[in-house]
């Protein structure tokens, strides 16, 4: 009897999987256990769930017999930090014992957490499991029913649904068949938070902002008095956005399983949209952690972050956005590896012009200091500010228009902004980006595409404005928008002129 086998597993490494070979060994001696390849105590405690599946499943559990096991999970320099082992650690140890006849393992790729009765559990990184066997040429993927259809998003592998230990051990034996989990048919659905800019009356110059922002993909941030709609104006964004690509989605859908917030047998179809609270830590933002898992920016990848009462977050949290907001991902740094978590969303900030709220407010007198008013707005510092395209003011609305019914033009919003965002994706293909805030400052001055007029307006801006470098190309890339946005070929000076306003406010400099 050969008293060794090896089975193929996964560890995932930020959000994408590396391939981690099981191997089991029996040896004469005293029973014992021992799980090594530098494996951390979740993994460790997979002998006793091991022991009590395999009994529960009526088959011979390790506990019953007096041998030496050592299972090694290569290679020892990666960490494995996961429950996904037990499944694989069960199998090889069914061979290794002789209970179950040799079989191929190198095409097949086995994951999943036990349960004590032999059931399988949800696990994370299902899709960058899938990802991983298309890459290595495995034909199958065995992992629990409640992963399937995520990981069916990827084709060219067939993943195999399980529901417990037992079916498996009959389908390898070949005394049943098991049904392949059909490709999973990607459809975009609506946001289940939908909110409609129908629902807001007045504020026209700020909704044209937002769906304009919406289009390119670019940031904002939005001052104004409390009560004026800066939330839900920013909720009802995420209702005119564009609808997720398959491209799109298995991005999304690799870091949502990877930080385990996936729907129960399901995926996210839709643009995320994240709304921490201020009181948020820099990890809960960025990610990171013993463990590095996405943080509030990766989950908001090709969505929507929300942060509202800007102000109030800690000043190491927003500086953090520096980075990510320039670069589209996140670098998470740790003695022994460097993790990647794409970054790639639309930030949506919201704050009031002062402590009190009412600082500018033509109705209710403000109460601060001069000097408050100050410290309150330096909280945002330069180059964040510089980083946001679109600086907009949500004034106190007359309430005679909250009486008045919403206007048609809102609900057309959608159709423009999907419509602007086709011009940008077929323009920018070639360069396998999305929208026009994902740009380098050479590919604008390629796109551009300026008209006389536009020439002459931007000469005038180049002279005068105390625009910085980073600034200046964000304003092509705000009119670049805007011309798409009104199904423009070029770009002329009145595009100009509007974006140079979003980014020039003399009262908002802060």
């Amino acid at each position: 009897m050969n008293n060794t086998a090896k089975v193929y597993s996964a560890e995932l490494c930020g959000i994408f999987a590396k391939q981690i070979e099981v191997e089991t060994d029996l040896s004469t001696g005293l029973y014992s256990f021992t799980i090594v390849g530098l494996a951390e105590k979740a993994v460790s405690e997979a002998k006793e769930r091991v022991n009590s599946a395999l009994k529960n499943s009526g088959l011979n559990p390790p506990n019953r017999v007096n041998k030496k096991i050592t299972v090694n999970l290569a290679p020892a320099d990666i960490k494995k930090v996961g429950t996904q082992f037990d499944l694989p650690i069960a199998i090889s140890y069914l061979l290794a014992s002789g209970q179950l006849k040799q079989f191929n393992c190198n095409d097949k790729l086995f994951l999943g957490e036990l349960s004590l009765d032999g059931s399988l559990r949800k696990i994370k990184g299902a899709i960058a499991a899938a990802r991983l066997a298309k890459k290595l040429d495995k034909k199958y993927l065995f992992i629990p029913k409640s992963n399937a259809k995520e990981a069916a998003l990827i084709k060219g592998i067939k993943v195999v649904p399980l529901e417990n230990l037992e079916q498996l051990v009959l389908y390898l034996s070949g005394q049943k068949k098991l049904e392949v989990q059909p490709v999973t048919e990607f459809k975009p659905t609506t946001p289940p938070f939908f909110r409609s800019f129908e629902e807001i009356k007045g504020q026209e110059p700020a909704k044209r902002a937002l769906a304009i922002a919406a289009s390119g993909n670019h940031n904002v941030l939005m001052i104004g008095p409390p009560g004026t709609g800066k939330t839900m104006m920013a909720q009802a964004l995420a209702s005119i956005l564009p609808p997720l690509s398959l491209e799109e989605a298995i991005e999304v859908n690799l870091i949502y399983s990877a930080a385990g917030k996936l729907p129960e047998g399901s995926f996210i179809s839709y643009r995320p949209f994240r709304s921490p609270h201020h009181s948020s830590s820099l990890v809960s933002l960025v990610g990171g952690g013993t463990n590095p898992v996405p943080g509030e920016i990766s989950l908001a990848h090709r969505g929507i972050l929300f942060l509202d009462e800007l102000p109030e977050f800690h000043r190491d949290v927003l500086e953090s956005l520096r980075q990510p907001l320039e670069s589209g991902h996140i670098n998470i740094s740790r003695a022994k590896q460097v993790v990647t978590f794409p970054a790639k969303f639309c930030l949506v900030a919201a704050m009031n012009p002062c402590p009190c709220g009412y600082f500018g407010d033509p109705e209710i007198e403000c109460t601060c200091t001069a000097y408050q008013v100050l410290r309150y707005r330096k909280k945002i510092s330069g180059p964040l500010l510089d980083r946001i395209d679109i600086q907009i003011e949500v004034p106190r609305i007359e309430l005679q228009k909250l009486r008045k019914p919403a206007e048609q033009a809102d609900r057309d919003l959608r159709n423009r902004v999907i419509k602007a965002r086709q011009i940008q994706i077929q323009r920018l293909k070639p360069l396998g980006i999305y929208s026009n805030s994902e740009m380098s400052s050479k590919q604008i001055q390629q796109f551009i595409n300026l008209d006389s007029s536009g020439e002459e307006f931007l000469e005038k801006v180049v002279e005068k404005s105390s625009l910085s470098p980073r600034g200046y190309f964000r304003v092509l890339k705000i009119a670049r928008t805007i011309a798409d946005f009104e199904l423009s070929e070029k770009v002329s000076a009145e595009h100009l002129k509007e974006a140079y306003q979003y980014r020039v406010r003399e009262e908002n400099k802060l």
